[in-house]
Parts: C-alpha cells; sequence; structure tokens
C-alpha cells in the first residue's frame, strides 16, 4: 500500500493549490480527482478567462452561517500573495470592474500554473481516478481508490460544492462530511439567476436580452443584501451581476427589491418635466429608461402612456416613479445548481478550525474551498476563499509531515 502524508481529494481551485504549496513545503501529497480534465470549474470561469482573485476580498463579502469563520485564511494569504504567484509565472493580466482580476489570455494560464506548482512540489496526480471509501486507519487514513488502496496521515477534501453537475460536482465531499460527524448547512444554488411564474412574468417575456444598471435588495438586518449591478432580463425571470449577487441572500417565498432608475430621483423628475415638456410621458418616460422598459412599463396604462406631461395628474406619476424605483416581486426560485456559479451552505465550520482548516472531531481531516459554508460575492471572491483556505491547510499539513519526520 503507498502511503502519503496526505492525500487530497479534489484537483480544483483549491486542491491544486493546496498539492503545490503543501509539496513544496516538504509534504508528500497524492492528490485524486474523479474527473478526466483538472479542474473544469476554473478553464470556464470569467468567460473563459479566469475572474482568479479580487483585489478587494475581505471578509464582508463573504457569507456563512458562522461570518468571522473567514477572517484568519483571508488575512494569512491574500489577493496580493496570489498576484504575486501570477506574476512569478509571468501570465498577465487585467483589472476590469470593482477589483476584479482577469486573465489576459485564458483561464488554462493559471490551471498550467497550478499544475507546474504541483510539480515543482513532487505531487503525486491521479486523475481519473475515484474515491469508493475512506475510512479511519490507526493515526492516519485508508483510500480504497481506481488505482488500489492507498494510506494517507492527512485526507484533505477539496470537492466542491454541487454547482454545475455537467463538469463532474458531486456529493462527495459532504457524504464524506457526514460519515466522520460534521454537520452540513442545508446547501443551495447561489450566483444564480432567479426566476417567477409564468403568469407573473408575462409582461416582462419581451424584455428578454435587455441589460440595465439596477439596485436589488432583499433581506433585512444581518441578513440583507444590496447591490448596484447590471440586471439582465431572461424569458424566465432575471439575471445579470445584480441578480446573481443578490440570490445568494435570497430566501425562499421572500421579495426582491428593484430600483430600476438608481441614479435618479423620478419623482422629483417626472414632477419637474411636467412644468416644462410638452411631450408625452412615454417619450418623456423612454428618455430616462430604455425605450423597451418604458414601453413595457406603460403597456397597462394606455390612456396615460398617450397623454402629454401637463395633462398627468401628479399622485399618477408619484405612482408610475414609485412602480420603477421599489419594484417588488418574489421570484418562484432559480435555475438551480445547472446555472448556479457555486453552492452556498457546506460543512459547518464551527467544527473546523479557522487556522488550518481540520476537523477538530477527526484529526487530520481538513474541508477547504467551496465545499465548506463559506459563500463570496460575484467577481473573484470565491477562488480567494479557495487559495486562502488551501493555503491555510497546507502549511499545517507540511508542518505536521515536518513534526512525523523528526519524530522517527
Amino acid at each position: 500500500m503507498q502511503r502519503f502524508d496526505a492525500v487530497i481529494i479534489g484537483a480544483g481551485a483549491a486542491g491544486l493549490h493546496c498539492a503545490g504549496i503543501a509539496g513544496q513545503l516538504g509534504a508528500k501529497v497524492l492528490l485524486i480527482d474523479h474527473a478526466a480534465k483538472v479542474a473544469e470549474k476554473i478553464r470556464i470561469s470569467g468567460g473563459g478567462r479566469c475572474n482568479f482573485t479580487n483585489r478587494d476580498a475581505a471578509p464582508p463579502h463573504f457569507l456563512s452561517t458562522n461570518p468571522q469563520f473567514c477572517r484568519s485564511a483571508l488575512a494569512r494569504y491574500t489577493p496580493q500573495d496570489f498576484i504575486a504567484l501570477v506574476q512569478r509565472h509571468r501570465i498577465s493580466f487585467h483589472e476590469k470592474h470593482k477589483g476584479q482580476l482577469f486573465c489576459d489570455e485564458s483561464s488554462d494560464d493559471i490551471i498550467a500554473m497550478l499544475v507546474r506548482e504541483c510539480a515543482q512540489g513532487g505531487v503525486t496526480h491521479w486523475q481519473p481516478c475515484a474515491v469508493h471509501d475512506v475510512r479511519r486507519s490507526g493515526d492516519g487514513f485508508e483510500l480504497d481508490t481506481d488505482r488500489g488502496a492507498v494510506r494517507g496521515s492527512r485526507v484533505v477534501i477539496a470537492t466542491g460544492g454541487l454547482s454545475i453537475p455537467k463538469i463532474g460536482a458531486t456529493d462527495f465531499g459532504y457524504r464524506i462530511a457526514r460519515q466522520f460527524g460534521h454537520r452540513i448547512v442545508e446547501t443551495r444554488p447561489a450566483l444564480v439567476p432567479l426566476t417567477f411564474d409564468a403568469t407573473t412574468w408575462a409582461p416582462f417575456v419581451s424584455l428578454a436580452g435587455l441589460s440595465l444598471e439596477a439596485r436589488v435588495t432583499t433581506g433585512n438586518g444581518k441578513a440583507r443584501g444590496e447591490f448596484l449591478e447590471d440586471l439582465l432580463f431572461t424569458h424566465r425571470g432575471l439575471s445579470g451581476p445584480a441578480i446573481l449577487q443578490i440570490s445568494t441572500y435570497w430566501q425562499p417565498a421572500t421579495p426582491i427589491r428593484i430600483d430600476l432608475a438608481p441614479h435618479q430621483n423620478l419623482p422629483d423628475v417626472l414632477l419637474a418635466a411636467k412644468k416644462t415638456s410638452r411631450r408625452r410621458l412615454g417619450n418623456e418616460l423612454a428618455e430616462l429608461l430604455p425605450r423597451r422598459l418604458a414601453d413595457t412599463w406603460l403597456a397597462d396604462r394606455p390612456d396615460r402612456a398617450e397623454k402629454a406631461l401637463p395633462e398627468q395628474r401628479d399622485r399618477d406619476l408619484l405612482e408610475l416613479a414609485a412602480s420603477l424605483q421599489r419594484w417588488e416581486l418574489t421570484p418562484a426560485g432559480t435555475e438551480g445548481y445547472r446555472k448556479a456559479e457555486v453552492t452556498a451552505g457546506g460543512v459547518h465550520t464551527r467544527g473546523l478550525s479557522s487556522q488550518t482548516m481540520e476537523s477538530q472531531q477527526v484529526p487530520g481531516l481538513y474541508f477547504i474551498g467551496e465545499v465548506v459554508d463559506v459563500t463570496g460575492w460575484l467577481g473573484g471572491y470565491n477562488f480567494q476563499w479557495a487559495w486562502a483556505s488551501a493555503a491555510a491547510s497546507a502549511r499545517a499539513l507540511a508542518a505536521c509531515a515536518t513534526t512525523s519526520e523528526s519524530g522517527h
């Protein structure tokens, strides 16, 4: 039976990074993944250019039932640390929007970098290779795999979430966590488009493809989310960055609130226009909003749409402004894991060390990346959590391997 200091299950962002660091720090590492291709989620991210981190990544940009948990790892492996790695590998990149960093060429550059890092650390890489069982054995673990049994002093679960099953997402990590007594925070699709029932959405189907900047909010108190980003109408509901962001905060059967003219005070604008303009309301509104949106909004108010502004009642103009800037509607659901960029929920952080990601009840078992109940905003934050949690566990793995060697 082959023996390793650490067996890392999952060759995505977190698993690759953890393996590379631990190997270079002296640990004997085996990296296993059941999929045929390495790091497919990195490959498809950022439109194929991988939004690999965010310069501004900080704890407030992450959701968890234990919001403080991510602080330690994020502080000890920062966006600047990963940027330095990217620069060492001479990968060119650019900042696109709100601190989001993308490769100039291709996400393949990040994958190749991580694979090279693993090679430099002498990491043994088995892929495709499924793991069928993980069990305690003495002070370590034994694993049954497609390539036979293997022993590891430490095991790291880096198997991601349930998002995008077509590229190999499974519930393996959650099953292992439960097997060893860990609680799972209920999982749900996050960073995902929202859908509405057909009757509610019928008036807006014709707007599919229309995009505009909007302010979207949901929830209250600490559970409140608010984002000013682009919103996209679809045939089934709403998407775009504003909606993907708010979906992580949205709870079923609760409304979202949308301001479709976030940079204007529509009541004042419309009342002022009434005093100075002779145009029809429909034409005036089309100056303030995309024409398709203005026409759709006034479709059930045809008598008012054709009237000139001076003929409009103040209260009708105020009602119209409120309907556009305080549009409240309740989603029927989401597009699900098929379209979700990440999975919210996961292994409860109360059972993990925030310094090392090690299980507090099963020494030697670690959970990193998306499988943990830490979910970042859209824009490179989830990759930064993958890098930071991977680095935290890798350092611990290497320290344990060094201690073990000195003990011999």
